[in-house]
């Protein structure tokens, strides 16, 4: 098994860096005498005003210019899939879609979350999802992780430097924590699609974030994990094709700067997933056998799932969606037709319902509760309880 990860991106940050983000100098901003003493709200309404105002106005002029010179040149490029450009959604097929797909039932979503609890004698890592739909057949599915580092039938002369070793290198770093990213992010994506291709019945199916997406692609080093999400992948494009999936970050936030130039009603398709996916694949630790069959995945599959962002109103912000190029806009319009169901927010509110019947099923106050009562049987009621939890 290769652990693979990303190289490290972090660079150092110059005064200038500082300077061109926030307007003052890193120096202004630690100088205490450049601190408000107390608490005066009209001062800072004030100066949330000026500064709110300013960045609006700012952002609003860069959207005519994106308007008048990005959006027409969206077909240029040699690459860019037939079908990119800027398109009006149909009022009339928002409306077909509501009542032949989405409240009928025809269009499935999942969502899931993930709780954990970490103390000295084991990590705890549920992982909740949810398939929702309107015509109300809904599953919730759940998968619970025990990580221990001791066993009983370790040998008692290594116990305490292996232990100790372990436990140190979590503690010193984090992010090198492979198991728990693995338990939290991989395993959860790789549920998530499977339960949206073999436990749906629904002939539209939603899903959350990217597709094509890092936990998916990497198999987060592990070839076992990597090859049955490949798998799945091949499925959703090459079999099933009739699917959408909308993420909610500020991740992107090159492209969603393009999709706040969308009038609402509006969405663009932008490009194809294989410049992205290569990309991930390129930067990633595998050995060169999985290596091979990722960029073979990305250079077959990535062309067919294309890009876009749309605008569901004016008073919502921008979203980026990923679909089949064969039913893109089908696929757009299905986002949008459930999106408009909140038109200030603006987001398939399918995710959201799959998201709420998860967290009502597999939130962290019932896990914690069964993590506490554990404890208490097991005589360890508050012993292994993390501080900031019995802070008053």
């Amino acid at each position: 098994m290769s652990e693979g990860t990303f190289p490290d991106q972090r660079r150092f940050i110059r005064d200038d860096d500082y300077q061109a983000a926030y307007k003052e100098t890193l120096a202004e901003t630690l100088d205490l005498r450049n601190w408000d003493l107390g608490f005066d709200p009209k001062t800072i309404l004030k100066r949330f005003k000026e500064q709110v105002g300013h960045a609006v106005r700012d952002e609003d002029a860069l959207r005519d210019f994106i308007r008048e010179e990005f959006f027409p040149r969206l077909k240029r490029p040699r690459d860019a899939p037939e079908c990119a450009g800027v398109y009006p959604a149909s009022m009339e097929r928002l409306a077909i879609v509501h009542e032949s797909l989405l409240f009928p039932g025809r269009v499935e979503a999942v969502n899931s979350t993930v709780v954990s609890h970490d103390s000295l004698p084991i990590a705890i890592t549920q992982i909740g999802v949810a398939i929702v739909g309107y015509g109300g057949n809904t599953g919730v599915f759940s998968q619970r992780l025990f990580r221990k580092e001791l066993s009983s039938h370790t040998d008692g002369r290594k116990l305490v430097r292996e232990i100790f070793e372990k436990r140190q290198a979590r503690a010193m770093d984090e992010e090198e924590d492979t198991l728990s990213k693995l338990a939290s992010r991989n395993i959860r994506a790789h549920a998530e699609l499977a339960l949206l291709l073999d436990r749906s019945n629904a002939p539209w199916r939603m899903g959350y974030g990217n597709p094509c997406s890092r936990e998916l692609l990497s198999g987060s080093g592990y070839s076992s994990l990597l090859e049955a999400s490949l798998e799945l992948l091949q499925r959703l494009v090459r079999d099933h094709q009739k699917f959408v999936f909308v993420p909610n970050s500020l991740d992107d936030r090159g492209l969603l700067t393009f999709g706040n130039a969308l009038y609402g009603g509006e969405y663009a398709i932008i490009d194809t997933l294989v410049d992205e996916s290569a990309y991930i694949v390129n930067r990633w630790n595998y050995d060169d056998a999985d290596r091979k069959k990722a960029m073979a995945f990305v250079k077959e599959y990535c062309p067919h799932i294309v890009r876009g962002l749309f605008r569901a109103s004016d008073q919502s912000p921008p979203y980026l969606f990923y679909a089949h190029r064969e039913h893109v806009h089908v696929a757009a319009h299905v986002a949008m037709a459930d999106s408009i169901l909140r038109r200030e927010r603006g987001f398939p509110m399918l995710l959201d319902v799959a998201d709420v019947a998860c967290r009502g099923a597999f939130g962290s106050e019932g896990f914690l509760g069964m993590v506490n009562d554990a404890y208490a049987q097991a005589g360890a009621k508050f012993h292994y309880a993390n501080e900031r939890k019995r802070r008053p």
